[in-house]
């Protein structure tokens, strides 16, 4: 039976954990530390502990010989709510753990790989501490060190708090240009175009490149930016969206101030609370030229699928080679996804700009363009991929006799669907009509898969794959369908024959609406598929499929009221309260079990303001932004369902894209996990899964990974590797 050696015997002895017990048989450790003990419970009682010559000080916590602890102190006192990092390079790829202070300055970090380990201190009005080389098992006292000036402190501060210092244009000078509102221009420079990629306010964002400023203006240097790199025409599409020469002068004036030593007028809390719970864990993984969109662990409606086991991600348009971690052996590897036509295009040929990090050369080299994952209960992995051109076979279009090809031909699509088997590590790639952006299975017997279709541009359908029939006779044209968005706006119950988007309501008809959604859940409380529609105010839609859903399907969209606008990702609860990100700054939630209309001629969106709840995301708002609301730009809300995380059932999370965090609503209050290191963690998703029921905080974890674009803007350059994130929340910040 192992003996736990408390910290104080460690310090005594000046040696670690392991070099405790193998200098000392069993015996003799117990005596040791029965004698100890009473000897130090008497001196206890008449004389306070010193750590580092602070009296005062409470002892660093007991450890474990896989474990590190220590006290971490300033001036003359502890430190509390400050991060304590340990990262080695000495497994097969790098690893990081990142624990929070608690209220006396302790820390303890678990559960650690044998290895060597720099560890040093991050934390708001402070400067990184020196790294200390140590190993598991040992007492690692830290000594934190206090930013001298506003300006260093600041340089830790998370891309909200310098974001927020950007002007914007004043809510009456709009219209502006092509915009109609303030809200409609931040919907645009937040998550429903810019910010949904990478944020603004990281370092590599708020310095325009030497190379740029040195040829020309600000403006103009701003200008040249935009045109860099491979995503330059998604560039130029939103900053002319915006307004090109406003916006341009107003970026150009940001980070010019910036330049000039203007800091952020507000400035971010530390951890405190059940914040300062989290054990965060963090892997490198893909390449240094690569970007991740989402990662994947488990099943969505079984989270205690694949326990244990690898983790999985979508490259997105950067590669084709998928990363795997194994986060038990710490080690990496790929696979490359196949395409079914070699004549599929690849992101290689995109428009390219000179970069100023990269230069002329393209990066991002993907033919599948593989946004999402989702797992099946095999553990298969399953994606929306690119396998072909986007011009549709004969039974998508016009004239076939497909269900849904009678009641809505398609001409095209661009991405499709692919699951790969890791058991016999094979692809197969299944061809559809309909355009797949995210996917979510449904908890039927058929494990209908359903997709959604994006944003702006498409055809204003969603799609599905009959898992089960495609399965059992391998037919992926009979095994997909699709149906158009079908208000019910006669308000008999049913759906029938519809008047077009552009034609006003007829009381005798439906109407059909031309929305495209971009999240997609299925709502385990009546199997209705939910999602957003991207855009100001945008919306939510949600569809019952009927029997039939090619002609049965009836939809219902909702906008957000005022303030809220702008949703982006979203997902639904158990009882089928639908929760979503909002460009407003706000965690948005409908419960349509609240409103008053459903259907009929006024049931158009703007009908059911009762359901809504919003809730204001935390950090300062915009200066010249009356509204409330918050600067915070969240990509997707996630519901953890299953208690996956440790908070309970049914907890929405929402993405801090500018606060390296992700924000989970407890108790109708926001809170933040952070991950501070390396700066700039920009989650788009998390998932959560169960290892072991009966192994307390340890057996359950969300996971994650980076998500933004432009690894090479944050700390670490152009040796980044995006990193995969499991995040842990523990009862005390000492439990091990």
């Amino acid at each position: 039976m192992a003996v736990l050696v408390p910290s104080w015997v460690l310090l005594l002895y000046q040696i670690d954990a392991l070099s405790f017990q193998r200098i000392f048989p069993m015996t003799a450790r117990r005596t040791i530390l029965l004698a100890l003990a009473a000897g130090i419970g008497l001196l206890a009682a008449s004389s306070p502990v010193e750590v580092g010559g602070q009296r005062g000080v409470a002892p660093p916590a007991s450890i474990g010989g896989d474990d590190l602890g220590g006290v971490v102190t300033a001036g003359t006192g502890p430190e509390a709510g400050v991060w304590v990092i340990a990262e080695t390079t000495d497994l097969p790829t790098k690893l990081a753990k990142i624990v929070v202070t608690d209220d006396q300055g302790r820390y303890m970090i678990p559960d650690l790989p044998d290895a060597g380990y720099k560890v040093w201190v991050r934390g708001y009005g402070l400067i990184d501490s020196p790294g200390v080389s140590t190993r598991p098992g040992r007492i690692v006292n830290l000594q934190a060190v206090t930013a001298p000036t506003r300006a260093q402190a600041a340089e830790y501060y998370p891309a909200l708090y310098w974001f927020s210092m950007l002007r914007v244009p004043q809510k009456g000078e709009f219209p502006l240009g092509p915009v109609s509102s303030q809200g409609a221009w931040l919907n645009i420079v937040k998550s429903g175009a810019c910010q949904s990629c990478h944020a603004l306010g990281t370092k590599g964002m708020r310095t325009v490149p030497a190379a740029f400023i040195e040829a020309a203006g600000p403006v103009d240097a701003w200008s040249r930016r935009l045109q860099a790199g491979g995503a330059r025409a998604l560039m130029a599409r939103d900053v002319n969206r915006l307004g090109s020469e406003r916006a341009l002068a107003l970026f150009a004036d940001w980070t010019e101030r910036i330049a000039g030593g203007e800091l952020p007028f507000a400035s971010p809390e530390r951890p405190q609370g059940i914040e300062r719970n989290v054990v965060i864990t963090l892997w490198d993984w893909s390449r240094p030229t690569a970007y991740l969109h989402d990662a994947i662990s488990t099943d969505r409606r079984n989270p205690a699928v694949n326990a244990g086991g690898k983790i999985y991600a979508s490259p997105e348009d950067s590669t084709d080679y998928l990363p795997i971690l194994d986060p038990n052996t710490h080690t990496v590897t790929e696979v490359k996804h196949p395409v079914r036509d070699p004549r599929t295009p690849s992101s290689r040929s995109n428009p390219l700009g000179l970069s100023a990090y990269w230069g002329a050369e393209p990066i991002w080299d993907s033919q599948t363009l593989t946004h999402n994952p989702m797992m099946d209960e095999k553990a298969r992995l399953w994606f929306t991929s690119r396998i072909r051109p986007s011009a549709n076979p004969d039974f998508c279009r016009q004239g076939s006799d497909h269900p849904s090809a009678r009641a809505f031909p398609l001409e095209q699509s661009n991405r499709h669907l692919s699951m790969y088997d890791p058991a016999s590590r094979a692809f197969t790639l299944i061809s559809t009509c309909f355009p797949t952006h995210h996917l979510n299975f449904a908890g039927d017997t058929n494990h209908t898969l359903w997709t959604s279709s994006g944003i702006e541009g498409g055809p204003g359908v969603i799609g599905w794959l009959n898992r089960r029939m495609f399965e059992e006779t391998g037919d992926e044209a009979k095994s997909q369908g699709w149906t158009a968005f079908v208000l019910d706006t006669n308000g008999n119950g049913r759906r029938d024959a519809y008047v077009e988007p552009s034609e006003p309501i007829d009381p005798a008809k439906d109407k059909r609406v031309h929305v495209n959604i971009y999240a997609v859940a299925v709502s385990p409380a009546d199997g209705a598929v939910w999602g957003t529609v991207v855009g100001y105010p945008g919306a939510i839609a949600r569809v019952q499929p009927g029997p039939n859903p090619a002609v049965t399907a009836l939809a219902e969209v909702y906008e957000p009221p005022f303030p809220g606008f702008g949703p982006r990702g979203g997902d639904v609860d158990r009882d089928g309260v639908y929760w979503v990100s909002l460009a407003s700054g706000h965690l948005g939630s409908f419960d349509r079990r609240k409103c008053k209309v459903r259907n009929g001629p006024t049931a158009t969106g703007a009908h059911c303001p009762e359901g809504w709840s919003l809730h204001r995301l935390p950090g300062p708002q915009l200066r010249d932004v009356p509204d409330p609301g918050s600067a915070e730009a969240s990509y997707y809300t996630w519901v953890d369902r299953f208690d996956t995380f440790g908070l309970g059932r049914n907890v929405p999370i929402a993405m801090g894209n500018l606060s390296d965090a992700i924000l989970a609503l407890v108790d109708g209050k926001l809170v933040s996990f952070r991950i501070p290191y390396p700066s700039g963690f920009f989650p788009k998703n998390v998932d959560g899964r169960i290892d072991d029921p009966n192994a307390g905080w340890k057996g359950r974890a969300l996971w994650s990974t980076s998500g933004t674009r432009t690894m090479f803007h944050l700390e670490g350059g152009k040796e980044n590797r995006p990193r995969a994130a499991r995040i842990q929340l523990r009862p005390n910040p000492l439990a091990r």
